[in-house]
Formats: structure tokens, sequence, C-alpha cells
């Protein structure tokens, strides 16, 4: 593989003008095509293989005009304090605002309050259900406008006018906070490379990238019905990855230039060496969110594959469009020291290996003096027990509130109280009960009974006869009259356990009732779905582990040659996962500076972010691993000791990789100020998640653990070593191959001039350095020298 792309890279750089033509050109032919489609047919929300499914595919088969996916509001209204929203004068400003709702566009009904019985007890409160005959991404502006312009009308008449329901549901705003990710990377980038040309290509490109990803999914979205939080979660995953490859590889080329290499061959060495582990790294996380498919949920399978899609193309310009930018920089991609270090002819040698970039290396016999990360390496291998029960401590506590975790989806209850929404969840709530907001619908499916109507009542008989409800509505038949709904008003809040007891309860009895009747009896409605959703999600979150953890196990054995290296990779994932989800936990449903994250309201954690982290935190988890361990593997293969080689993987690594992190840190917390609470949700859990994976985990449990194991972390039985394929990673393949190259352009006179230096130079690039060539031959420091150029960080930095 690294030859392949070592080639890919030395083209680009040559056909750098025809390669940056062909991607602006896709990137203008992608933006014409976004501009131009459709919108979205809808953001439909489907889970098949359930029962609150097949009843919403029961009641649009039966009740046609129903528009049973449809979009809601619910107006609520309230007599001012003192007086009965019956009275004649507050009933008449009632029936004028819901006279106007009616006449609203794309309105399917807006029934009278007064005649559907839509009034409390207590007399204060009444609501009209306004129905849709599209669902709420569907939605005009212009019918926005129209429901709040009635209500506002309300108000003037001298009511409380609130509205809820998923009508006023809008594409969610990002904010300002994407930009200031953005702009933190463009500075972290601008410390790390200390150039402006060098730091603002990774930008540049990785914006590029994502706008091919995001404008495909654009263009594609009525056809494909994606949703915009698609289009905004491919954002977020594009926009990190995408400068976290296009770092690693300019990273490379800036150490290969400081060693000597004209800028042709460091560009494509840089493709061939760290271009292999974006490939695997690329892989990895396109393997755990093309999984999520497993888990059979539309709108998560959408999600995963879009934004795979976009780590494709990450991965893809990272590979082409960097070493054509490349071509075009040369030199410039390097501080102005290292250019003049260069120019004046220095060598490699000189310009110092994991000195910072463009400094002299000291005198001969002065030791050089230990960067940040070979200190912390020597310091957690000196405590390598100590390092790891901190690590995995502090972890362990981080992640304990996740044993509180409580799931539901996003509903008005979970608005913040200053919204219209909220109100109208509070109001429904103080005049009808807590379950109001949460009713249930059961579906009766009469059409193999011999007689519908008994059938329905003995449903409506056995389910009013049970615990923990509050009220049951009358039966409504279709016209054809072998099928009937009917609401439940549980007693409890609809995310309580109570109300969960009692969809079990009424399903228990649809078996007996079926039997008895021939009718069959199904639950639906939103409390129902959460549920259902739930379950669903529960029972494939193992499934989809094992698929995605042991595929990826699979491929970090090929890449890294060890069955205890992946071992240790996907444990430490776990524990970086559930801390995430503790502190998930404890912001957004315990309220935990709920303030400083702007969450205004608590709840119940987003039905899908335990599966979803799941799948793009080990992707991304495994980009730190590939790039930091692939380092030390170089190492230990060319004769260094497992201890040694941790040292010099952090050497190299640890200042690229934690630019990185701190990059996709920066990038995800801009989305915590998206007005969307899942957008949110998502950005901190994934943003954590990052900090907890690459600082403790990566950082601190890996090489503790690497310690500690000693030799047998490398360890593979000889029968598993013969059978694995080589696919190159380390660059064997292609170091081989350039070597030979330079043989035989020197020839036999140049053979026997640098004969001593050239086999002490075999030995080592027998072992698989990834970087050591002919250039190597002539620095006296031999593996170690040539073992500081696999990685890059520590020069280029």
């Amino acid at each position: 593989m690294a030859t392949f792309l070592y080639r890919i890279g030395r083209l680009a750089f040559r056909r750098r003008r025809l390669v940056t033509l062909i991607w602006a050109a896709l990137l203008a032919g992608v933006g014409v095509a976004a501009a131009t489609a459709p919108g979205p047919a809808g953001n439909s929300f489907s889970i098949p293989g359930t029962e609150a499914q097949r009843a919403f595919d029961v009641l649009e088969e039966r009740f046609p005009g129903t528009a049973a996916d449809g979009a809601t509001a619910r107006v609520v209204f309230r007599a001012p304090d003192g007086e009965k929203i019956t009275d004649p004068e507050n009933k008449a400003a009632v029936l004028d605002v819901v006279g106007e709702l009616a006449d609203g566009g794309q309105v399917a009904g807006a029934p009278d309050p007064f005649r559907a019985k839509a009034v409390s007890k207590d007399g204060t409160t009444a609501y009209s259900q306004v129905s849709y005959e599209v669902n709420s991404f569907e939605l005009t502006e212009t019918s926005r406008e129209e429901l709040q312009a009635a209500a506002e009308n309300g108000r003037e008449l001298g009511l409380t006018v609130e509205t809820g329901g998923d009508a006023l549901q809008a594409v969610p705003e990002t904010g300002s906070g994407e930009i200031i990710g953005v702009v933190v990377s463009a500075i972290v980038l601008a410390i790390t490379f200390g150039s402006l040309i060098a730091a603002g290509m990774p930008l540049i490109t990785a914006l590029i990238g994502v706008g091919v990803g995001v404008g495909t999914i654009t263009a594609l979205g009525s056809v494909l019905d994606l949703s915009s939080t698609t289009s905004i979660l491919a954002t977020m995953i594009g926009l990190a990855v995408g400068i976290d490859y296009a770092l690693f590889i300019v990273s490379r080329y800036r150490a290969e230039l400081v060693d000597g290499r004209d800028p042709a061959d460091a560009a494509g060495r840089a493709v061939g060496t760290a271009g292999s582990a974006v490939v695997f790294a690329g892989l990895t996380v396109v393997i755990a969110l093309a999984g999520l498919s497993v888990v059979n949920i539309p709108l998560l399978t959408k999600m995963g594959l879009a934004a795979a899609g976009t780590v494709v193309v990450a991965v893809l310009v990272a590979l082409t469009l960097i070493p054509a930018v490349l071509g075009f920089a040369g030199d410039r991609a390097l501080g102005r020291r290292a250019r003049k270090v260069r120019k004046a002819g220095t060598s490699a040698a000189e310009a110092g290996s994991g000195t910072p970039e463009g400094s002299a290396k000291p005198a001969a016999g002065a030791p050089a003096k230990p960067n940040m990360g070979t200190r912390w390496a020597r310091f957690v291998l000196r405590r390598p027990a100590v390092v790891l029960l901190v690590g995995v401590a502090g972890l362990g506590a981080l992640a304990v509130p996740a044993t509180e975790l409580s799931l539901g989806l996003p509903d008005d209850g979970s608005q913040p109280t200053s919204t219209t929404q909220r109100k109208a969840y509070d109001m429904l709530s103080e005049g009808f009960g807590p379950g109001f907001n949460g009713p249930l619908v059961i579906v009766v499916d009469a059409d193999g009974s011999d007689d519908p109507k008994a059938a329905v009542e003995r449903v409506t008989d056995r389910v009013s006869g049970l615990d923990g409800i509050a009220t049951v509505t009358p039966a409504q038949f279709n016209k054809a009259g072998d099928t009937a709904m009917f609401s439940v008003v549980p007693a409890s809040e609809p995310t309580g356990a109570e109300t969960e007891e009692l969809v079990a309860d009424i399903r228990a009895e649809s078996g007996d009732l079926r039997a008895d009747t021939g009718a069959r009896t199904l639950v639906t409605g939103t409390t129902a779905m959460n549920i259902d959703v739930s379950q669903k999600l529960n029972d494939a979150l193992l499934p989809y582990l094992a698929l995605v953890v042991g595929l990826a196990f699979l491929l970090l054995t090929v890449v890294f040659r060890s069955l205890l290296v992946p071992l240790k990779a996907a444990l430490g994932f776990l524990l970086s996962v559930v801390a995430a989800l503790g502190a998930v936990v404890a912001v957004f449903q315990w309220g935990w500076l709920g303030g400083l994250f702007g969450v205004e309201e608590t709840g119940p954690i987003m039905s899908m972010m335990p599966i979803f982290m799941v799948g793009v935190v080990f992707g991304l988890a495994m980009d730190y691993e590939v790039f930091l361990v692939t380092r030390m593997r170089e190492a230990h293969v060319h004769g260094e000791s497992p201890h040694e080689a941790v040292v010099t993987g952090f050497r190299h690594g640890a200042r690229v990789v934690t630019a990185a992190a701190v990059i996709m840190i920066s990038v995800f917390a801009g989305f915590i100020g998206s007005s969307d609470s899942m957008i949110k949700m998502i950005g901190f859990g994934l943003a954590v998640a990052v900090l907890f994976d690459a600082f403790i985990v990566r950082m601190a449990i890996v090489p503790a653990v690497l310690g500690l194991l000693g030799k047998a972390a490398w360890w593979l039985p000889r029968p598993l070593d013969r059978l694995l394929p080589n696919v190159d990673v380390d660059g064997d393949g292609l170091q081989r191959e350039l070597d030979l190259h330079e043989s035989a352009a020197s020839g036999p006179a140049g053979e026997a001039g640098d004969s001593g230096d050239a086999n002490a130079g075999g030995v080592t690039n027998a072992g698989g350095d990834t970087n050591a060539d002919g250039d190597a031959n002539a620095d006296g420091d031999g593996a170690g020298r040539r073992a500081g150029q696999a990685s890059g960080a520590g020069r280029a930095g």
C-alpha cells in the first residue's frame, strides 16, 4: 500500500494544477447541484419492526385522510385569573382563533375545543389540536407564521395562548460556535507549524472536502429523504477528520523536507507513510459509522452512511489534494528558520531529530534536549502501574453518572421554560394531568373479526380496567368500519416508569383479546414510539458493538501485527465512551454545569445518543491509536526495546496527536451552540469523548499498558503472522523499492564509495523503517535517526 500511495503522492505533486482543477470543478458542480436541488421530501422518522410503527402503518392504510405522520400543533387557551374559558366573551375569543387556524394553509383540521370536550375540569383551560396535511419539515414558513399570528390574536383578545407540537419545529441552527471551532483550529495549526501557509493547508482542504461531502448530501436530500440533521452531523465529523488527516500528511512532508528530500520525493514519502495511517484510520471510522445501519432505524442509518461518505471524501482529499497543494507551496510549508537551514545546504542531522523545527542539532556528544512528549513518556514508564490505576479510576469516576442514564426522545417538556412550546406543555399538564402530553393511541384492527364493533368495545373495556389510566376517549371507526382508534391518557408523565409499565400491560392483553375477538390491538403514539425506540436501540447495542469492534480488531491486528495492542485499543475506547456518557448524563440529565453549556432544561438523554456515540467515538479513537502506536511499532521493528519504542513514539507523535485532538475537540465543541438539543448534546458528547480518549487513554493508559506488557505487547502467533496479509502500513516495501532505485542510479562507483554507510543503513532499512533511504546513510545515527523520520511530528512541529 505504501508504494502505491507514494506514487499517488508524487503524481498529485507533479500534476498539481490538474488535480486542483479537478477538485475545484467537483466542488463547483456539487455546489450547483445542491443549490438547485429541491429540499428533502420530509424528515420522516420510522422504526421498522416495532409495534408502534406497525400501528402507524395501519392508520395510514385504513385512515388515509388523517395524515398519521402529519405535523400537529396544540394551541392552548387559558382564561384570565378568576374567569372561566367557557365564559361567553372568552369562548368567543377561542372560537375566533380556532376559525383563523382552520383557514390556514396546509391545515387538515382545527377542532372546536368545546365540541371536542377539550376543556379542563376546572374550566380554565382548553386546547385545539391542529393537524396538518404534511409533516413538520414540509410546513412552509407561511404556515408557521399563520399559526403564530393566530395565537397572538388570541392574546390581544385577553387570553393566555401558547402553542406546542412539532409544527413549530424548524431547521436547527448551529450559531457562531461552528465558526469559533474553525478559528481555534487555525490558531492551533499556526502554533504547531509556525507557518501560516502550512497552517492554512489543512483548513482549506478540509473545507473543500466538507463542501463536496455536504453538498452531495444536500443535492441528494430530496431523492434519499435526508434530514437537515444529517448534513450538520456530516459537517461536524467531516471537518474534524479532514483537518486531522491533512495535519498528519503536512507534518510528514515538512519532516521529509527537513531531512533533505526534494519536494516531490517528500510529498510521495509523506503520502506513502502517513497516508497509509490515514487510510486505515479513515477505514475504522467508516466501519463504525456504516455499521449503524445494523440498528435498522432509517434515520440513524442515513446519518451514519452520510457521515461515512464525508469521511471517505476527507481521506481522498488528504491523499490527492494535499500533495497537490504542497506542490504549490514547496519549501514555504516550512518555517523561516527551517527554510534557511535547507537553503544553506545543512544536513538533516543538523536540522535535528526530535528538536524544534529549524533549530541546530547540538554539538557532537551533547545530548539533545528531550521534548515534552519524551519527558511525559519516560514519566509514565517509570510509574506505569500508578498511571494506569489513576487513569482507569478517573474515567471510572466520570462514568458513574451513566449508571442512571435515562433515555427518551426530545419533546416540548425538554424545551427551555421561556419558549411557547414549554409553556403550552406545562399548561396542559396543570389543566389535564401529567400524562396528557403523552397520550397513547390504541389501534384496533378488526378486519378479521366477525363483529368489529363488539370487538372494539371489548378492547376498550379491557384497557379501561387497567391501572394507571386517567382517561380513555371514545373509539373512532374508519369509513370501512373494520378499524378503530382511541386514545388513552396515562396518569403519569410520558417519561415515567409507570407509563412504560402501562404500555407493557396493554400489549400483554393483546394476545388474549385477539383470541377472544379476532381483532389485533396495537399501541402507538409518541410515548409508545419512544419506548420502542429505546428498546430497539438497547437490543441492537451489543450486536453493533460486536460487529464494529470485531471488524476493527481484525483491521488493527493486520496493521499492528499484534493481538494485545488491538485488544488494549478496544478496552480503552470502552472506558472513554462510558466516561463521556457519564459526562453527558451529568450535564444534560442532572444539570451540572448546565448554564456553562447552554442547557436551559434537563431531561432524558436522546435515545440514539449511546449507540451513536459508540459508533463515532470508536472510529475517531482508533485514529489516534493508529497514528501513535504505528510509530511505536516501527521503532520496535527497528530494534528498539519496548520501552524505547514507546518513548520514540511519543517523541515524534505526541505533539501532532495533541494538536489533532485539540482541533477535533474545538470543532465538536463549536456545535454546542446549536439551537437543536440533539445537535448540542452530540457536540458535547463527542468533544468530551475525544478529550478523554486522546489525553487520558491514548496519552496515559496506552503507554502505561505497553510498558507493563513489554515484548508481549507485540506478540503474534507465527501461524497467524503467516496468514495475515502484509499491507505495508509501515512502508517496508516502499523503502526497499526506493533503495533499489537509488542503488541502480548510483552505479558501481557510487556503491563502492558509500559501501560502509550503505551496509549500515541497509540493516536498518531491512527492519522496515518507513522513511529511511539513501539520505539516511550519510547520517551516523543509523536507526535512531531514521526512526525519527517516521512520525514527522517532533521536527515538523
